[in-house]
């Protein structure tokens, strides 16, 4: 499918009212004419993916009611981040042993603000803020979920526990925040984007003003082709990879089939924030295309190198404490099933 036809499928689930910087902005220019979006960007943020019932169907919110969730979400990881006590049954940080504590978790500490607005949720389309499944698409969605529960081999476990890509939808498209390792360093070249994701090192190789493969194949995070129009990059991903449908980390999850079309917008709004937009139509899994909306901000530190290999001492650890759970009669039963 060349470029142009998979924009305009995508383009037909765009909010209208998703507009790009402001037009007093000017957005500064490479040597060869096009946006300068290079650097350093951090998308951690306390807003999840999808809206949560307590908002009451509101996108955005006041500041002080934003400065309210914001200190509760502190409060709750310095409560995580306090030592466990190994004598009791069930220690009161963490709620129990688990991999590491808060001290080594940077999922955001505000909310998402756009256009001067605090965001309840990266959805801005539907209107209720919630991922548009039908009812094909939640049974597919409710089976991935309960399949990622099994530990009878290493293939069937998370990627991100195999060190493959990344956890959650991190490396994109779209990209999502996740636990820690927020930040994308985005260079630029006459005819290549790379989006090089902290997390697990994923780089995304945006291949500029070509057409998607033909033959089509299903590369690690997709294949992916953009275009400059005016001071905005964007790219059209489709050929998704079978094993990445599922993309699950904190409270940023969703289910597509290989043949999702993303849509991304990345437009220059300051000197220090990139606005993000895509857009994910996908008619095999959602009853329409659905919209979200991200500030990438800049963050003027380097990205750390994430050292993962497939086969660690994790993944052996994994399915040692799950062999020991089937000799002891345990089932195990997390009690968020989509967390990481």
């Amino acid at each position: 499918m060349s470029r142009i036809k998979v924009f305009t499928i995508a383009l037909l689930g765009w909010p209208i009212f998703s507009l790009a910087a402001e037009k007093s902005y000017i957005a500064p220019k490479t040597e060869f004419g096009a946006p300068d979006l290079q650097g350093t960007w951090s998308i951690a943020t306390q807003t999840n993916l999808e809206r949560a019932q307590r908002f009451g169907g509101k996108l955005t919110i006041t500041a002080e009611e934003a400065l309210r969730i914001e200190a509760m979400v502190r409060a709750g990881m310095e409560r995580s981040n306090q030592p466990s006590d190994p004598n009791r049954s069930a220690p009161t940080a963490g709620q129990g042993v688990g991999g590491y504590n808060t001290f080594w978790m940077d999922p955001g500490d505000r909310l998402a603000e756009v256009d001067g607005e605090i965001r309840t949720s990266i959805i801005v389309d539907p209107s209720d803020g919630r991922v548009p499944y039908s009812a094909v698409g939640r049974q597919k969605y409710e089976e991935a979920l309960g399949f990622r529960n099994s530990y009878e081999g290493p293939e069937i476990r998370p990627l991100g526990e195999r060190c493959i890509v990344g956890f959650g939808s991190s490396g994109g498209p779209p990209k999502l925040p996740v636990l820690y390792n927020n930040l994308t360093q985005i260079v630029q070249t006459k005819d290549y984007v790379i989006l090089l994701a902290e997390m697990n090192h994923d780089a995304r190789i945006v291949r500029l003003n070509q057409d998607h493969y033909q033959p089509s194949f299903n590369p690690w995070l997709g294949d992916s082709v953009g275009y400059y129009e005016e001071d905005s990059l964007v790219v059209v991903t489709t050929n998704f990879h079978g094993q990445q449908n599922l993309r699950s980390s904190l409270d940023h999850r969703f289910y597509g089939s290989t043949s999702m079309i993303v849509t991304e917008r990345f437009t220059r709004t300051a000197n220090d924030k990139i606005l993000y937009q895509f857009t994910v139509d996908d008619p095999e899994i959602y009853s329409q295309a659905w919209s979200g909306e991200l500030p990438m901000n800049n963050s003027g530190e380097q990205l750390f190198e994430y050292a993962c290999h497939e086969g660690n001492y994790a993944l052996p650890g994994i399915l040692a404490g799950a062999r020991r759970a089937d000799a002891d009669g345990v089932e195990y039963a997390p009690t968020d099933p989509g967390r990481q």
